[in-house]
């Protein structure tokens, strides 16, 4: 379902998502007989939906805002009522996104220094386990299966499958779940993965823990992964897809012979 999206001063325009619990407890159940009724229902309830999810990051971030105030403005502005002017609320709503983005930002660095400490330990811990090989960049992974036959080239393409993992365990991407393996020139992805492909041959499955200057680095790939974030692989190497030469010619045209 796509919700209604307010616009900066709709924002002041909220659903009535409840003054209290007893206020709550008091009001009957709409009338929804017509088309209509459910049309001016739904809108309302998607603005309201909108508000949950604004309101509840607001509360994460420590910038709680008053209900009932925000009731108020939704109510006084429906009948024209409205005790703030139209300019003054844009600006009011600019400066509360300017905070959420400032407390957001803070929350980001302090995720990210603490990343990077805990990557670093993990990667100190890693390195000690047996079967565990560093490579002089810091690559450190673990062969599950022995391949054989020829290895990947930079300019190659490959086909694999994979598993991607935080070091808590969480998946964030994988060819399984998808059921289909990735096909990529593997001077394309990451430099860890770059660099570990390359040491793998056909059958072939290893597991590599990456450090974060060799995967997203510091800014990470929003949404999904955090800045300095150190990330498993698990890899299968399937096929390695040469690139055909370019056939020379000798100024004729073979193909009319």
């Amino acid at each position: 379902m796509k919700l209604f999206k307010p616009t900066l001063v709709a924002l002041a325009l909220v659903a009535v998502v409840g003054c209290n619990e007893k206020a709550v407890e008091e009001v009957k159940a709409p009338v929804l007989d017509t088309e209509v009724q459910k049309q001016a229902y739904g809108l309302g309830a998607s603005i309201g939906m909108y508000m949950q999810r604004n309101l509840a990051e607001h509360n994460k971030l420590g910038l709680t805002l008053d209900k009932t105030l925000i009731v108020r403005g939704f109510t006084d502005s429906i009948d024209g009522k409205a005790v703030i002017e139209k300019e003054e609320i844009q600006a009011l709503l600019m400066n509360l996104d300017a905070s959420m983005k400032e407390k957001q930002q803070a929350e980001s660095i302090a995720a990210s220094e603490a990343s990077l400490a805990e990557g670093a330990k993990f990667l100190a811990d890693n390195a000690k386990k047996e079967g565990v090989t560093v490579t002089e960049s810091g690559i450190q992974y673990v062969v599950l299966t022995a391949g054989e036959g020829e290895k990947p080239a930079a300019t190659d393409t490959v086909k694999v499958h994979y598993k991607g993992t935080f070091l808590n365990g969480e998946t964030f991407d994988s060819s399984y779940d998808r059921g289909q393996p990735a096909v990529f020139p593997l001077n394309r992805v990451i430099k860890g993965w770059t660099e570990g492909v390359q040491l793998m041959t056909v059958g072939a499955k290893f597991k590599f823990t990456i450090p974060s200057d060799l995967a997203y680095g510091p800014n990470g790939n929003p949404p999904n992964i955090p800045g300095n974030s150190v990330l498993e692989f698990e890899i299968e190497l399937l096929e390695i897809q040469k690139d055909e030469p370019t056939p020379k010619t000798d100024g004729h045209d073979h193909a009319a012979h």
